[in-house]
């Protein structure tokens, strides 16, 4: 199984979610770090994804053949992220095949009415148990 990791800006969430997904499901699955950026990747390379790509081409290219997106909310938001994320890679995000299993954690003027706030870590422990967990196992 193919997972996408997106993230921009420092790479901190996208990190925090690939170690949890290493420390899961250790080598069942394949990780892929795409950042926004070149920090963003090598954060979430640090963390143990496979592989890792930065910027719009490979974040496009790569989200096609995805099983699974995992990132905050603001990867399908043109412009989110203080502009990183460009209207043609949110069209991608959102278009291609994969599940999304998104936080909803943006700094954008976005709230997602009914989601109970919650820390970081409580979010990505949502993720593997309740979205990745099913689809693995």
């Amino acid at each position: 199984m193919r997972i996408c990791v997106i993230d921009g800006q420092g790479g901190g969430i996208g990190s925090v979610i690939v170690k949890r997904i290493r420390e899961a499901f250790q080598d069942k699955v394949e990780v892929i770090a795409l950042g926004t950026n070149g920090i963003a990747t090598a954060q979430m390379m640090k963390a143990g994804a496979n592989m890792g790509a930065s910027g719009e081409n490979a974040i496009v290219q790569t989200v096609a053949s995805a099983h699974v997106i995992v990132g905050p909310l603001g990867i399908i938001l043109a412009h989110a992220m203080m502009g990183e994320i460009t209207p043609k890679m949110a069209q991608a995000i959102s278009a291609s095949p994969a599940k999304k299993l998104l936080l909803p954690l943006t700094r954008e003027n976005v709230e997602v009415v009914g989601v109970v706030r919650e820390p970081l870590p409580h979010l990505v422990e949502k993720i593997i148990s309740e979205g990745l967990r099913g689809l693995i196992e």
